[in-house]
C-alpha cells in the first residue's frame, strides 16, 4: 500500500449528516462529504492485510485495496476506472449499500474499518464531476437482439454489459421511468433520482432502448418477445409483500409499506399517483411493523410528512451493542444499528409481536402488541397498546408477483415463488428465457442485483455466441 503505516497513524473519519432538525424538512440527500484530501487520508488507512476479506464481503468483488491505494496516490481517474470494472453503478451502492465490505475489513477487528463505502461514493462522484464517466458504445453490432424485462439495477447492469459487446438491447418497463425499486422504493433522501436519470442517458447513448409503460404479461405477451428477440432476461424484482395475516389489517389506515413509499417518491418526482387514495402520515400517530431497511424508510418518510409520532415494532430481541468478533468476523454481524431515519425521532420496540389492529367505525385507532419469548411467541399478560392512525406493514417480500408476467410465463418456480435458475447460466425452464436479480434470488440488496445482472449478461453472451469476454 502507498501508506504502509496509515492505519496506525490516521483515525477513522466517515461522512457526517446534516442535523436531524434540518434534514427532516426536505427529501434531498443530507450527507456532508469529505474533501479530496480527507478521502485520501482515509484511503491511506487501507492496510496491507495479506488477505483482503473486503473482496469477499462485497457481492460484486470490488477491488477495494487497489482503488484505495490509487486514491491515496491521487490517481482518481484510474481509481474510477478500476471501480467501474466490477460495478456498473457505484453511485447506487455508495448510497444504498449497507457496506458488508466494511464489516469484513481486517481493521473491523478493532472496530475501526476503512470507510470503504464513502470512498467508493467519492470516487464515482468525482468521476461524474470531472467528465470521466462517458458512454462506451460497442464498435460494431453483432446482429443479436436481447430483451430485458424490468429496469431495476439488475436489468440496467445486464443491459449495459450486453450493449457494450454489440447486442441490440431493449428494456421493457411497466412504469413511466427506469430504476425499479431504486426509483420507487428507496426514498430520495437516501438516493436522489437524478443519479438514475444520468445512467439511463448513458445507457441510451450506448444503444440501449427503453420501452416505458410496457408491462410484459399485461400490455405485451412474453411470447411476442420470444419471437422478436434471441434471448429474454427477466429482472422484474420481488414485489409481493409478505402477508402477516393480521386481524384487523383490512381497516382503513393499515397499509403495506411499498405503496406508501412509492406514492411519496412519485410526489417528489412530480409523477401522477393515479386514482389510488393518498397514503399520508401527516398529523397521525404511525406504527411501522418490521425491523428492516424498508421499515426504516417508512420511519424517515413519516417524519418528513409531519407525523405526530412514529413507533417501529421489531419482533427480534434487542441485539447486542457489539458482536463477538472472534466468532462472527468477517461475516455480517447481528448488532444494534440505528439508521439515520431512526435517529430522527422514532421510538423502537424490540421483542414485540403485533397481535391485532383495533379501531372504530372501520378506521384503525391502535395496535395491540405483546412481548415475545425466545421462540418469538407472545408472553401471556404482556400485552400493550400503541395509538395508531396509520399502520405500515414492512415485513419484507415473499417473491415476485404472480399476476402479469409470471402468470403466463410458465417457468418453474421455487418454494418462495422465485423463478428457478442457477447462478451459473441463469437459464429458466423456458428456452432462451433467463432470470436474474430479486426475481431469481428473492428479496436482496442493490449490490446483489448488480452482480446478478452482470453475470446473467455473460451467461446470455455465452448462450448466443458460445463464449464470452464479459467478466462474471
Amino acid at each position: 500500500m502507498g501508506k504502509v503505516t496509515g492505519f496506525l497513524e490516521i483515525d477513522r473519519q466517515d461522512v457526517t449528516y446534516q442535523p436531524a432538525a434540518d434534514r427532516i424538512r426536505h427529501y434531498k440527500e443530507f450527507t456532508n462529504s469529505l474533501n479530496d484530501m480527507e478521502v485520501g487520508k482515509q484511503a491511506a488507512r487501507c492496510m496491507d492485510c495479506g488477505i483482503p476479506f473486503c473482496h469477499t464481503g462485497c457481492p460484486v468483488n470490488n477491488q477495494i485495496p487497489d482503488w484505495n491505494d490509487l486514491v491515496y496516490k491521487e490517481d482518481w481517474r484510474t481509481a474510477c476506472r478500476n471501480l467501474h470494472s466490477t460495478n456498473n453503478f457505484p453511485e447506487f451502492t455508495g448510497r444504498t449499500c449497507p457496506a458488508p465490505c466494511e464489516e469484513a475489513c481486517t481493521l473491523n477487528l478493532e472496530d475501526v474499518p476503512v470507510t470503504i463505502k464513502s470512498i467508493e461514493c467519492s470516487i464515482v462522484d468525482k468521476g461524474w464531476a470531472e467528465g470521466w464517466i462517458i458512454p462506451r458504445p460497442a464498435e460494431e453490432k453483432n446482429g443479436s437482439k436481447v430483451a430485458i424485462v424490468g429496469s431495476g439495477p439488475a436489468g440496467m447492469a445486464a443491459a449495459q454489459q450486453l450493449a457494450r459487446v454489440g447486442y441490440d438491447v431493449h428494456v421493457y418497463e411497466r412504469n413511466h421511468k427506469a430504476g425499479g425499486l431504486l426509483r420507487y422504493g428507496i426514498p430520495d433522501f437516501k438516493m436522489e433520482k437524478h443519479h438514475i436519470d444520468r445512467r439511463v442517458e448513458q445507457l441510451e447513448a450506448e444503444g440501449v432502448v427503453f420501452h416505458y409503460g410496457k408491462g410484459i404479461g399485461e400490455d405485451l405477451p412474453l411470447v411476442d418477445l420470444e419471437k422478436i428477440y434471441d434471448a429474454v432476461l427477466l429482472t422484474g424484482g420481488a414485489e409481493k409483500p409478505r402477508n402477516p395475516e393480521l386481524p384487523g389489517q383490512e381497516m382503513i389506515g393499515v397499509e403495506y409499506a411499498m405503496p406508501f413509499l412509492t406514492q411519496q417518491n412519485r410526489r417528489v418526482g412530480s409523477e401522477p399517483i393515479n386514482d389510488v387514495l393518498p397514503i399520508l402520515a401527516s398529523g397521525k400517530h404511525v406504527v411501522v411493523i418490521g425491523g428492516g431497511d424498508t421499515a426504516s424508510d417508512c420511519v424517515g418518510t413519516s417524519i418528513r410528512q409531519g407525523c405526530l409520532s412514529v413507533t417501529q415494532l421489531d419482533i427480534r430481541p434487542v441485539p447486542p451493542k457489539m458482536e463477538d468478533k472472534q466468532t462472527v468476523w468477517p461475516y455480517w454481524p447481528t448488532k444494534m444499528r440505528t439508521s439515520s431515519s431512526q435517529a430522527e425521532g422514532a421510538e423502537r420496540e424490540f421483542a414485540a409481536a403485533t397481535l391485532r389492529v383495533e379501531g372504530k367505525n372501520g378506521q384503525a385507532t391502535h395496535v395491540v402488541c405483546a412481548r415475545v419469548d425466545e421462540k418469538r411467541q407472545p408472553i401471556a399478560g404482556s400485552e400493550f397498546n400503541l395509538k395508531a392512525d396509520l399502520v405500515l406493514m414492512a415485513i419484507g417480500f415473499s417473491g415476485p408477483k404472480d399476476e402479469g408476467l409470471l402468470s403466463e410465463a410458465d417457468v418453474e418456480r421455487g418454494k418462495r415463488g422465485e423463478v428457478l435458475a442457477n447462478d451459473r447460466d441463469y437459464k429458466t425452464s423456458r428456452e432462451k428465457v433467463f432470470a436474474a436479480g430479486d426475481m431469481r434470488r428473492g428479496q436482496s440488496l442493490v449490490v446483489w442485483a448488480i452482480r446478478e445482472g452482470r453475470q446473467a449478461a455473460r451467461a446470455i453472451d455465452e448462450y448466443l455466441k458460445g463464449h464470452s469476454e464479459l467478466p462474471r
